[in-house]
């Protein structure tokens, strides 16, 4: 008999997941995580406007610079 106790919290449980807002405390996961807040710079490839961010785009630049120095119409 036992079995209709635990059945009914399962289902209170499951009710209250079920039609919660399921507001998430971030700084607390943040802290749980151990995850330092960066103020002033992005992680990752995104910029600060959210725009990908290539980091080899500086090689790219500098290497068509060079092709623009060098180019075969100097010949």
């Amino acid at each position: 008999m036992g079995r209709g106790r635990a059945k009914a919290k399962q289902q209170k449980v499951a009710r209250k997941l079920k039609y919660s807002s399921g507001g998430t405390d971030l700084e607390r996961l943040r802290s749980e995580l151990g995850v330092a807040e960066d103020e002033g710079s992005t992680s990752g490839p995104l910029g600060p406007d959210g725009a990908y961010e290539d980091p080899q785009d500086d090689l790219v630049d500098r290497y068509a610079d060079l092709a623009d120095k060098y180019s075969d119409s100097d010949k």
